[in-house]
């Protein structure tokens, strides 16, 4: 499930003021120690959403026509809309690490554009996969244009990341290149594991955390590292860097599993409990089911693959499982986890001497990261 944070309302590439609506609000007023990671976003979506959309126009008829709704430029009529959706974390991400390392954030666009599409290319696919009717507020695209042209507009997208960085020019681009590659084929990994833990009644929580590392926290560390590697930085801060962004993922993945059950879908985009109505071993229901006791029974009594034939659940059942997540001690680990992820972020960040507003940015973005109110 992919979460937004809030960003001031831009007025995007389609002439069209940003919708009220467009990037959901977090449920909490702005406090000023929010304001660095949310300078960095707007920041990013400025310098990104532009670049990203002069991609996706060379994409052909009716994947283009897909990708512009995916990403919030039209509507499913193909009339303007509200502009660029989501929250552009990882763009972000690769920005401040690039000005961390004393290159300048408009140096650093070809990266920033990369990871956008490799991203938005595994939230296509991923809304096929797991059957996800609604993102970012809306219709996903698969309900929309079917799941034969969404599917093969993510293969677009993904083709074009790698595109953008080879077409920059940079003697970095061929490191960035293999960076990349790497950090996508651990995400499809992650997202295949994923997929196959449904159809399981048991896993292994250490399992849940391999598969959470690979399908979310590798391509939050890339996102650092490519900001790093395009800036010049010297590889113990590239180092620190990435590590920084993976703890930053982590952090980000536990929080998410954590809305998926416990959020309100009014912030969040997505329906009330659709992770535990789809058996998603998320991270809290994994803890859970390897606790003692006789909540932790009854969880793995009923968290049984779902039979696809069988009636739908009605929301007492799934409250009945929220609550047993619980009770076992799935929520309380979880909490603790996200915490304990932010806190090695933040040591990460401090090795890699990154100091001043970028600092401040890389902190902010990870405090906003593993927020559990958004």
């Amino acid at each position: 499930m992919e979460r937004t944070v809030s960003t001031p309302t831009a007025v995007p590439p389609t002439g069209r003021p940003a919708a009220a609506g467009a990037v959901p609000s977090q449920g909490h007023a702005p406090s000023p120690a929010d304001a660095p990671a949310r300078l960095a976003l707007r920041r990013a979506r400025t310098l990104v959403e532009p670049a990203l959309l002069d991609w996706v126009d060379r994409l052909p008829g009716e994947l283009r026509r897909i990708a512009r709704y995916h990403f919030g430029w039209n509507d499913a009529a193909g009339a303007p809309d509200q502009g660029l959706v989501g929250k552009v974390l990882r763009p972000a991400l690769v920005l401040s690490a690039a000005e961390a390392c004393g290159g300048r954030p408009e140096e650093s666009l070809p990266p920033a554009v990369a990871v956008e599409l490799v991203h938005n290319f595994s939230l296509l696919h991923d809304d096929i996969l797991d059957g996800d009717t609604t993102r970012r507020h809306r219709a996903t695209a698969w309900t929309v244009f079917g799941s034969p042209g969404a599917l093969l507009t993510g293969d677009a997208l993904l083709s074009h990341a790698f595109r953008v960085l080879a077409d920059d020019g940079s003697p970095r681009a061929a490191a960035a290149v293999r960076a990349l590659s790497d950090a996508t084929t651990l995400l499809v990994e992650g997202e295949h594991t994923d997929v196959g833990f449904e159809s399981r009644e048991a896993v292994p929580l250490q399992a849940c955390l391999a598969m959470s590392e690979r399908k979310t926290a590798e391509l939050m560390a890339c996102s650092c590292e490519l900001g790093a590697v395009w800036a010049g930085a010297a590889p113990e801060r590239v180092a620190a860097l990435r590590r920084f962004g993976h703890h930053l993922g982590l952090g980000f993945q536990i929080a998410d599993d954590l809305l998926g059950i416990w959020g309100d879908p009014a912030l969040t985009g997505k329906p009330a409990g659709a992770d535990l109505a789809a058996r998603k071993k998320s991270l809290p229901v994994a803890a859970a089911l390897a606790a003692d006791g006789a909540a932790a029974r009854r969880l793995a009594a009923l968290y049984r693959p779902v039979d696809p034939d069988g009636p739908p659940e009605g929301p007492e059942r799934i409250a009945e499982l929220a609550e047993l997540v619980e009770r076992a001690g799935g929520r309380g680990w979880a909490e603790r986890a996200a915490d304990e992820h932010a806190d090695r972020a933040a040591a990460a960040l401090a090795e890699s001497g990154a100091a001043g507003a970028s600092a401040e940015a890389l902190a902010g973005l990870a405090a906003l990261a593993c927020r559990r109110d958004t």
